[in-house]
């Protein structure tokens, strides 16, 4: 590459190998040109090609991995009871706590918010339990109950359930049978539908795929990068067309063995990253994504871009420094961390502000 000095100098690729290794070294896979140096050390003329400027500040690393975009906790929804389906949701519709879920024989069954699966008929009589307070937060919730929510199922509890099926178009019964709601974290998106109205379907069976209404990121991680795997650790994901939102891992499992796209078998660990917010990635149901997790950081140093390092001698880098006069000096530097198109450098001569060479753009 020519450059004008006030004459033409050979600038000359040297060092390459050690700057791809330490670039490489930093997941970027940079490569920088360096120059060979003037014989005085400076231009005979202002120098009037490319420049940049030495920056003071945070420096940080990542390592890149693929990743998959999709709706959270994917689950079968299943009939708690045999007979004819007379109702379903639509999919890609999404059920509120409170809401009705599917209906078989005509009787319906809602979905309500709770952690704790239904496994016993709600009635009068029953022994205490977490499943009775969570039911009883539901109907306060939906406004049905005025007392404080407890573990006993009592006479408010009973009034509460017959007030809310009489809202509902039921009959009063006071009671909730087994396979009548649905407990659930929260609401539920409706996905491929398994079966349709009119089908005769036995207990068990799977009625629709379901999901959370949150999107995370599916990724697995290298043995060599499971360092990196730590719940709360932020990163970057990188959606199709361009855009990026940020996002926290949530979870990251034990070492399994996975199938790579070569078809050969690896240790990875199975992460999980969490959208800090849904805006960006709420046009896509399912979406392969990239995501740059933060490796090294380097606060309050020295940095420029990659392309302005140039090679002094075979063992010592340098940058090329425009003074104000507009002449150029060879500064030595010590380099540090490669990121994000930047590296780290440090020198005697080399501070803040000061204008270096870089190639032609």
């Amino acid at each position: 590459m020519a450059r004008v000095h006030g004459r033409r100098r050979r600038r000359v690729v040297v060092g390459l190998a050690a700057v791809a290794a330490m670039a490489g070294g930093a997941g970027l896979g940079i490569h920088a040109f360096a120059s060979s140096a003037d014989e005085q050390g400076q231009s005979a003329q202002a120098f009037r090609g490319d420049t940049d400027e030495v920056v003071r500040g945070d420096l940080e690393g990542s390592t890149t991995a693929q990743g998959t975009l999709r709706f959270a906790d994917p689950r079968p929804v299943q009939s708690a009871r045999g007979g004819v389906v007379t109702g379903l949701p639509d999919a890609g519709s999404v059920v509120r706590p409170g809401g009705r879920l599917y209906a078989v024989d005509n009787v319906p069954v809602f979905l309500l918010r709770g952690t704790v699966p239904a496994w016993r008929d709600l009635a009068a009589g029953m022994s205490d339990g977490p499943d009775v307070r969570q039911l009883e937060e539901n109907l306060r919730t939906l406004g049905y109950l005025d007392v404080e929510p407890d573990e006993t199922f009592d006479w408010y509890t009973t009034a509460a359930i017959m007030d809310w099926q009489e809202a509902n178009d039921l009959e009063r019964t006071g009671k909730l049978p087994l396979g009548s709601v649905l407990f659930s974290a929260g609401g539920v998106r409706v996905g491929t539908l398994t079966a349709s109205v009119g089908s005769q379907v036995g207990p068990g069976a799977e009625l629709f795929e379901a999901t959370g209404t949150s999107q995370v990121v599916s990724m697995d991680l290298g043995l060599d990068d499971q360092q990196l795997a730590v719940i709360g650790n932020p990163v970057t994901v990188r959606l199709p067309g361009g855009r990026e939102t940020s996002g926290t891992i949530t979870s990251a499992g034990t070492p399994t063995e996975a199938e790579d796209a070569t078809g050969q078998r690896k240790t990875v660990i199975p992460v999980v990253v969490a959208l800090d917010s849904a805006k960006e990635a709420k046009a896509f149901q399912e979406a392969s994504v990239t995501v740059d997790i933060p490796s090294e950081r380097r606060e309050d140093v020295l940095s420029v871009p990659v392309g302005a390092l140039i090679a002094i001698t075979p063992d010592q880098f340098g940058v090329e420094v425009v003074g104000a006069d507009g002449a150029t000096r060879q500064v030595p530097v010590t380099t540090g961390l490669f990121a994000g198109g930047r590296v780290e450098i440090s020198g005697d001569d080399v501070e803040a502000g000061q204008r270096v060479v870089v190639p032609q753009r």
